[in-house]
């Protein structure tokens, strides 16, 4: 009976790691998309800070080396646009500004579950 119990707490406690570790791993790519060029604060880096940039219109964080078509903004940073230009940021900048001759930077293709986790890990930088 006590052999039973123990592989079954065994068992109980090596399902629970596996799932922390994947909860972590996942965040922890999510992370590595942008932490190369972004705090997850306020504070600039090479590009913005990216707290609170969900719900955010595009452009207006406190940072002054936005490209003039960021800086126009007009659109927030909800989940649609995120992933409008998260998706191939060359072309996502033209689509969300309107200008076919809109630029930026950020030269990144995030797509799938890896997208999705990025897009996650943003919301919550309140």
């Amino acid at each position: 009976m006590k052999i039973i119990l123990k592989m079954a707490a065994m068992a109980f406690m090596a399902a629970f790691l596996i799932g922390t570790f994947t909860a972590t791993e996942a965040m922890a790519g999510a992370e590595a998309k942008c932490k190369a060029c972004h705090n997850f604060t306020a504070k600039k880096k090479v590009g913005p800070g990216l707290k609170g940039v969900f719900g955010r219109e595009a452009g207006t964080a406190d940072f002054k080396k936005y490209s003039a078509s960021m800086k126009k903004g007009g659109w927030v940073w909800d989940e649609k646009n995120l992933r409008t230009f998260l998706t191939n940021t060359k072309k996502g900048i033209k689509t969300l500004t309107g200008d076919k001759k809109a630029k930026t930077k950020m030269k990144i293709k995030v797509k799938g579950d890896r997208l999705d986790e990025v897009i996650a890990f943003l919301k919550e930088l309140k």
